[in-house]
C-alpha cells in the first residue's frame, strides 16, 4: 500500500475538506475568504468568469445570489453547469476549485439571505439592471432614487422577483496547496453517484 501523507491527510469527502481550509482562511484574516471566481459558458461557448461572494457551503454544495436577469444568470441557466475558484493567498497558499451542476434556489432560500442584506443592498438590486446597458451614471442613480422612494416607511424591503440563488452541486474538486520550486501538491476529487474517490495530481 502506497503512504501518501498529504493525500492521506485529507478529508474523504472533499466539502467537509474545503469547510476545513475554509476555517483556516477565515482564522488567517484573509479578506473576504468567501469570494471565488465565477466560471460560465455562452450557448455558444464563449467563457466568462467574474468574481461572485459564495454565502452558503452545506452538503448539498455552494450557494450565490444575484440578479436572474444578468448575464451570469442566462448562461448559468442556459448551460446547467458551471464551475468556481477560490484562491487564498499568503500565508496559506491554497486553492480549491469546484465543478458541477446548476440549481435554482427555493423562494424561501433566496428570501431569508435577503432578509439579512442591509437596507442599502436591497435597494441597490431593486434599481440595477445587472449587465444591461446604462446610459451614465445618473440613469443608475436615477433609478436608486425611485425604488427609495418607492419603499419610503417600509421598514422590509422585499426580494425583487428577478433576484435569487444559486446552488453549484459539485461532481469534481480539486485542492492546491502551494510548494517551493513550484512542485506543488494537487488532489482532485470525482464523484460517482454519492461516491467520491480522490487521486494526486502533478503540480
Amino acid at each position: 500500500m502506497v503512504v501518501d501523507e498529504w493525500i492521506d491527510a485529507l478529508s474523504t469527502d472533499p466539502v467537509d475538506q474545503f469547510r476545513v481550509w475554509f476555517e483556516a482562511a477565515r482564522d488567517a484574516g484573509l479578506p473576504e475568504p468567501e469570494a471565488a471566481a465565477l466560471a460560465t459558458a455562452s450557448a455558444d461557448g464563449t467563457p466568462s468568469v467574474r468574481m461572485v461572494l459564495v454565502r452558503r457551503v452545506d452538503d448539498r454544495g455552494f450557494c450565490f445570489f444575484t440578479n436572474r436577469e444578468s448575464r451570469k444568470a442566462d448562461e448559468l441557466e442556459a448551460a446547467g453547469r458551471a464551475a468556481l475558484v477560490f484562491h487564498w493567498r499568503p500565508p496559506l497558499q491554497q486553492q480549491v476549485r469546484v465543478e458541477g451542476t446548476v440549481e435554482r434556489l427555493s423562494d424561501d432560500e433566496s428570501d431569508s439571505y435577503f432578509s439579512t442584506r442591509d437596507r442599502g443592498s436591497r435597494l441597490g438590486a431593486w434599481a440595477s439592471p445587472q449587465s444591461r446597458p446604462l446610459r451614465d451614471r445618473d440613469e443608475l442613480d436615477r433609478r436608486l432614487a425611485e425604488v427609495t422612494e418607492k419603499f419610503t416607511g417600509i421598514d422590509e424591503v422585499p426580494r425583487p422577483p428577478f433576484w435569487g440563488g444559486y446552488r453549484i452541486v459539485p461532481d469534481a474538486m480539486e485542492f492546491w496547496q502551494g510548494r517551493p520550486s513550484r512542485l506543488h501538491d494537487r488532489a482532485r476529487y470525482v464523484r460517482d453517484r454519492t461516491v467520491w474517490s480522490r487521486e494526486r495530481l502533478g503540480p
